[in-house]
């Protein structure tokens, strides 16, 4: 039976989804024997605009005691390196859906162009938050609102947004508590 604590909070690039969440899991933590705040990162330091990001979000977590995981790729190696009594905050599926979009690159062929390879990464990341709450940790989960754009002529652009919009719905369906920020307000749609 899954009993913990799923939030699930989306919005525009700096709608201040990050600082809500954070604000939520430490009052998550606050009302339980919460042991560790594990930030779950997502972003890999590719250029200077996500470098400087990484070091906003280190700086916004600064004088308080969270535990960072990089997990950029593979959500599903997330369960081993939690422990009882965690709660977690994931910043942010849409960066984690592009890194496994483009994981294999390197080898001149994405995931998103091998048949099946996004449903095998969606339902391990579904398998793996479906572990973590029945192990009764809280998770609050960020993601980027950016279904709202025209539709791309680009295939990869559109399969992206399909595969998002699949994944918002889902974690919308699975929350406790769905949040949009817009401008740094928050409307709870569950």
């Amino acid at each position: 039976m899954v009993s913990s604590e799923l939030v699930f909070i989306t919005g525009g690039v700096r709608s201040g989804k990050s600082a809500f969440a954070e604000k939520c899991l430490v009052n998550l933590a606050a009302t339980s024997p919460m042991k560790r705040l594990v930030y779950v990162a997502t972003g890999v330091p590719f250029d200077e605009e996500m470098k400087q990001r990484i070091i906003r979000h280190q700086n916004d977590r600064a004088g308080q005691k969270w535990t960072t995981i990089e997990q950029p790729t593979d959500f599903s190696k997330l369960l081993s390196k939690i422990k009882e009594g965690d709660a977690i905050l994931w910043d942010c599926v849409t960066t984690w859906l592009t890194n496994e979009f483009y994981d294999g690159y390197e080898t001149g062929v994405s995931c998103f162009q091998k048949e099946g390879c996004i449903e095998r990464k969606f339902i391990a990341m579904q398998n793996t938050i479906y572990a973590l709450r029945d192990r009764n940790i809280p998770i609050v989960v960020v993601s980027n609102e950016v279904l709202d754009e025209p539709l791309s002529t680009s295939f990869e652009v559109r399969l992206y947004q399909k595969w998002l919009g699949r994944i918002h719905q889902w974690f919308v369906a699975e929350a406790t508590t769905a949040i949009e920020m817009e401008y740094g307000q928050m409307h709870q749609w569950k």
